[in-house]
């Protein structure tokens, strides 16, 4: 009997808005300036909670928020500091030397 696994999705550990921070920020760190990287990550925390309250304190419609977090999405800067905000979540800039 071969055992099954389920595929792993970060998602289901992220728990609240510190691990999600940590989360986001250890994909920035990996230093691959992928923007889509970024992108999957926010749909990754996304999904952690509700997809339903987030669009609304988002102020984007649910399907919006699907599109712009998809593997075909490229959400504009202003949508990425919108989920940011609405996560609970703050973009910053820092020196990188």
């Amino acid at each position: 009997m071969v055992d099954a696994f389920s595929p792993f999705d970060a998602a289901d550990y992220l728990s609240d808005f510190d691990d999600a921070a940590a989360y986001l920020e250890a994909v920035i760190d990996e230093g691959d300036d992928d923007p889509a990287r970024i992108t999957e990550a926010l749909g990754v925390v996304a999904r952690s909670g509700n997809i339903s309250e987030l669009s609304r304190r988002a102020g984007i419609s649910r399907e919006g928020l699907y599109k712009a977090l998809s593997a075909d999405g490229n959400p504009s800067f202003a949508t990425v500091l919108k989920l940011s905000r609405a996560l609970g979540l703050r973009v910053r800039f820092e020196s990188i030397e």
